[in-house]
């Protein structure tokens, strides 16, 4: 059996040290019937992640996170991309710390991976709950209960 991996780019921005961040999102996956086999996330600019997203996804948007998926079948693999001025922006939009916004977007790439949707008003609702869930689970996996 593998080990879990999860490669967190050289940018200092990450919430929690790696352990607690490690056994969070395994737990995350945990619920879906997934396994991480390898994670790289990376904090990049908005224009590195518009540049990706019209590259890659052919779309001219800014966007907070680009999820590429390499997963087969229960075992995770991917890169993910999240924009650190978007998290910002979004954390006083909807009145929330910026570690909070970041532990959301985070979860959310995860659960893109796990099989979750986000283009339907149901799909949306589904993801939030998810999301909520799993800001849950790392309050509790943080402070070790």
């Amino acid at each position: 059996m593998s080990k879990t991996r999860i490669i967190w780019s050289d940018d200092d921005g990450w919430p929690g040290n790696e352990s607690t961040r490690v056994k969070w999102l395994s737990a995350v996956a945990q619920e879906y019937h997934k396994r991480i086999d390898l994670l790289e996330y990376y904090l990049v600019s908005d224009e590195e992640l518009l540049a990706i997203n019209e590259q890659h996804l052919r779309h001219d948007d800014w966007t907070d996170i680009i999820t590429f998926d390499y997963s087969r079948g229960s075992r995770i693999r991917g890169e993910i991309y999240i924009s650190r001025e978007r998290v910002q922006e979004n954390a006083r939009l909807y009145e929330q710390t910026d570690t909070v916004e970041l532990l959301r977007v985070i979860a959310h790439g995860l659960l893109h991976l796990c099989g979750l949707k986000d283009k339907s008003p149901q799909e949306q609702k589904q993801m939030r709950d998810a999301e909520e869930r799993a800001l849950l689970e790392y309050n509790k996996v943080s402070r070790g209960t």
